[in-house]
């Protein structure tokens, strides 16, 4: 179909009346995007995107990705003009109590909005994520006669997400992986909040892009619709292994003649000029969030085109299934989430004389899993050898084979997390990802947004504590494991020997309402046999369980979670048979437990409590009181063998003894 420029363009001048008026109205807002890439909008939306806006999780639509989310109105007002599920009244709520129009692009929040954006290159991130689980649906489910999956992922980014370190580590990832599925649209205006680009920075980014295996193209003039449609076209036909680049030059807040073209049009100091800007724009004057009819006609029509597409596609992808039942059978087991109690049955238990440390257990639990469920995928960050999640039994994925379920992300930890939080939420492979514990905080805007978006995400990340040793305080992540409990829908799951990190990965792999870290030993642990086998995997589930029960009337609680569980049954036996030993793996899913359960665990008739941890205290005070004890580390760790460097920071059973013993 030949492109219509005539009703794109006042297609254009209407998107920027409308992301005009919504700023104005709600009196904040940036303006500068979606003033600036009108064009881009209308081309994608109005002509070249394959989507359905009345089904907008279809399996293979080209997912749209607005890394650059503070220009929201952007993508609010093409999915509101395509006929999504977004009428015209939520234009008018922008950035209002609970509208689908939030301040910045949320998943779930807005029909058609792929990924929650707004931390800049997070969706870049993101969008290379999505990418790579094209590349891995491809590879497993496509044949020669029905390629039911070869749908783009197209990535709208500006200056700031270029500038973040994790789009560039996100970009130099999907170069390597030559992910020719991938079309990143650089928003270049030459612009960034503060002041001119040129203050900032000074790259050649075609050559930068073209040196690390992207192909680029730049269009001179950002607003010429021909001209964006024949770089997407190209970008779209594209068969050379490499992801594609469009550097588009554009001019932001075009349209507000006063600002445009400087730092002053990106937020909403464009505002107060709206109604010469309106005229300017051709929009009546009487008419605020005006869309023509001949504009409405255009859309409703290229909808039809759309659907019919659509529909064609339905009927390949039923013939498909007719043709290859095993592979509809492995799509369709995405929808089957076995549990936690199904999920143990795979892992058998471990020697009551074993002695390994949570992470080789971690290993050992991890290969059952995957062949249970075989759209899991595992990656590290360069750390496989380390953090011992590899899946022996099948390869890594490279350009050479995509079903690998190994990802090598090299040591990119904070693309690492953006990129698994885009599988999850493509939805059809289940993303787990590992490192050190303490390189969470290079992590932690992705993991925070996983937590944001409720996307089960899996951190397998080891080196959990002190036990490290001579690596010293810069790897030993004493605040750590405090931080992320922090994060409020991140489950943390510190086992305490192989059978709880057993029912640490079953918790985990369960979870499908948001992200699970389990923090894993580098040291080796003892079998904790004084506690059956099933009590300790079952117990993980709900986040805390009593390990050791009292024998006489209750005098004292002892909490422990992790390596430190062995400190406080060790002291229960020294102080006798009035003490009761409580393991608390995870208190996120202890705090989900109904209050008969967690009164039945921790009595409040029981005020003496001593709490056990290798880090930082405070946060124990929500279980043992203002009364109670805890032992940990309110300090940075030391570089020493790990039993001196625990010992000398005061992580012994005497400690925990004395502890009690002074309630």
């Amino acid at each position: 179909m030949k492109l219509n420029t005539e009703i794109l363009a006042q297609a254009s001048a209407e998107a920027r009346g409308l992301a005009i008026d919504a700023i104005q109205k709600a009196a904040s807002g940036h303006l500068g995007l979606p003033l600036g890439c009108a064009e881009i909008g209308a081309v994608l939306y109005g002509h070249a995107l394959m989507h359905n806006p009345d089904e907008p999780r279809w399996l293979n639509r080209d997912r749209f990705v607005l890394s650059a989310g503070h220009g929201s109105m952007f993508l609010y007002t093409w999915l509101h003009l395509s006929g999504y599920d977004l009428p015209l009244e939520e234009l008018k709520n922008f950035r209002q109590l609970h509208s689908k129009t939030p301040g910045h692009p949320e998943f779930g929040a807005t029909p058609g909005v792929e990924c929650t954006t707004g931390p800049l290159g997070q969706g870049i991130g993101n969008a290379v994520g999505m990418a790579m689980a094209g590349q891995m649906a491809a590879a497993r489910f496509n044949t020669p006669e029905h390629p039911v999956f070869d749908y783009h992922v197209i990535c709208l980014a500006g200056d700031g997400c270029m500038q973040e370190g994790v789009g560039m580590e996100a970009v130099e990832f999907a170069g390597h992986q030559g992910l020719d599925n991938l079309i990143l649209i650089y928003d270049s205006n030459d612009v960034t909040l503060d002041a001119m680009a040129a203050k900032t920075q000074s790259e050649n980014t075609a050559a930068r892009f073209k040196a690390i295996g992207w192909d680029v193209q730049t269009i001179v003039d950002g607003h010429d619709l021909a001209a964006i449609l024949k770089a997407f076209n190209r970008a779209k036909k594209a068969k050379s292994g490499r992801p594609q680049l469009i550097i588009a030059k554009t001019i932001i807040g075009k349209g507000i003649p006063e600002v445009q073209g400087t730092s002053k049009g990106h937020g909403e100091g464009g505002a107060k000029f709206a109604d010469a800007a309106r005229a300017g724009l051709g929009l009546p004057a009487e008419q605020h969030f005006f869309v023509s009819d001949a504009v409405r006609t255009y859309f409703a029509g290229h909808k039809q085109r759309l659907v019919r597409a659509y529909r064609r596609w339905t009927r390949a992808y039923a013939a498909w299934r007719t043709a290859n039942p095993d592979k509809a059978a492995l799509l369709d087991s995405v929808m089957i989430q076995p549990s936690a109690a199904e999920l143990l049955t795979k892992v058998p238990l471990f020697p009551a004389d074993a002695k390994l440390a949570t992470r080789a257990a971690g290993r050992d639990v991890l290969q059952p899993l995957a062949a249970a469920l075989p759209l899991l995928v595992s990656g590290s960050a360069d750390l496989h050898g380390s953090t011992l999640n590899y899946i022996a039994a099948d390869q890594d994925f490279d350009r050479t084979n995509r079903t690998g379920r190994n990802l090598r992300y090299g040591i990119r930890e904070h693309a690492m997390a953006a990129i698994n939080n885009g599988v999850a939420y493509d939805g059809l492979f289940r993303p787990t990802c590992a490192t050190f514990l303490v390189f969470a905080d290079y992590s932690r805007p992705s993991m925070r947004l996983a937590a944001l978006a409720h996307l089960p995400v899996v951190y397998i990340y080891t080196h959990d504590s002190v036990g490290v040793g001579e690596d010293g305080p810069t790897h030993q992540p004493v605040e750590t494991i405090s931080a992320l409990r922090l994060i409020p829908g991140l489950d943390v799951i510190r086992p305490a020997d192989p059978e709880e990190t057993a029912g640490a990965f079953a918790a985990a792999m369960e979870r499908t309402d948001g992200p699970t870290l389990l923090a894993l030993t580098r040291q080796t642990v003892p079998m904790l046999n004084d506690i059956p086998p099933h009590i300790r995997r079952a117990g993980v589930l709900k986040g805390g369980y009593v390990a050791i029960q009292e024998t006489a009337p209750l005098t004292h609680i002892l909490l422990a979670t992790g390596s430190e569980l062995q400190l406080a049954i060790a002291a229960a036996k020294v102080l006798g048979a009035a003490v009761r030993v409580v393991s608390m793996p995870s208190f996120e899913r202890f705090n989900r437990e109904p209050a008969e359960y967690r009164e039945s665990i921790l009595p409040s008739s029981c005020r003496k409590r001593v709490a056990v941890e290798a880090g930082v205290t405070p946060l124990w005070r929500e279980y043992v009181g203002l009364d109670g004890k805890v032992v940990g580390i309110d300090r940075f760790g030391m570089s020493a063998p790990a039993p001196l460097a625990m010992k000398e920071l005061g992580l012994t059973v005497e400690a925990v003894v004395d502890a009690a013993n002074s309630l």
